[in-house]
């Protein structure tokens, strides 16, 4: 079983956001050629307006990436920039400290890993997610001491 959550107000504000970006450089790019101040824009410099507003929007986009995906094995997390996958083995616990934007996997030494994609502003959405990625390492570690007791 496959397990999945993404973040849903940061998501959602950083779509609206990168398409307000885009709309209001677009419209700056169009006037800038109709400014009472003597300089002369030209073609290119409307264009490089417009392109560094969806630079800008691309940026925004970004805070919408992070996911989490966790099944027996272990727990893939994607943050804004990158991705790594982890064994439930080696992970301590999963977390969601008091006042913590976010939540995160425990590793021994009081090393963590953030996990951006459950989310404190999505509520009960980032309880359910909690909620499903303990289980899962509950059944993880349930499934590893039933091979063990085997051997």
């Amino acid at each position: 079983m496959m397990f999945q959550a993404r973040p849903r107000k940061v998501r959602l504000l950083s779509i609206i956001g990168a398409v307000l970006l885009v709309a209001v450089f677009t419209v700056v790019a169009i006037l800038l050629r109709n400014t009472p101040t003597g300089v002369y824009f030209y073609l290119s410099d409307q264009v490089a307006m417009a392109g560094i507003g969806v630079l800008i929007a691309c940026g925004a986009l970004m805070f919408g990436r992070p996911r989490v995906r966790a099944d027996l094995e272990g727990v893939e997390v994607r943050n804004m920039l990158g991705s790594r996958r982890y064994a439930w083995q080696d992970i301590e616990s999963v977390s969601f400290p008091d006042g913590s934007a976010w939540a995160r996997l425990e590793f021994p030494d009081d090393e963590y890993v953030p996990v951006m994609a459950v989310q404190a502003i999505d509520g009960e959405h980032a309880v359910a997610a909690m909620r499903e990625l303990r289980r899962l390492r509950r059944e993880a570690e349930t499934k590893t001491e039933a091979t063990a007791e085997t051997r």
